[in-house]
């Protein structure tokens, strides 16, 4: 594997995992009152233009962190509207 496809994983993998503390939170704590949705939501749709980048250009780093990161940022947006 090239440089710049471990950096790539290694980057997506720090940028996705930065997600997790926030779902836990928000789980824990059943509240999502502080996560704007406006905000998520346009967040959501560029990394899901992010993705179709990576799939048109088949760059398999852009390709599954952006997919982790899509159904993440999902999970929020969902518990936003279950949590409020």
């Amino acid at each position: 594997m090239d440089a710049p496809t471990l950096v790539g994983l290694a980057a997506g993998f720090l940028t996705t995992v930065a997600f997790v503390p926030q779902i836990l939170k928000i789980w824990r704590t059943r509240s999502a009152r502080d996560v704007s949705l406006r905000a998520f939501t346009l967040f959501t749709v560029g990394v899901a233009g992010w993705l179709a980048f990576g799939i048109l250009r088949q760059d398999p780093p852009i390709i599954l962190w952006n997919a982790v990161t899509l159904a993440l940022a999902t999970t929020i947006l969902v518990m936003k509207l279950r949590f409020g």
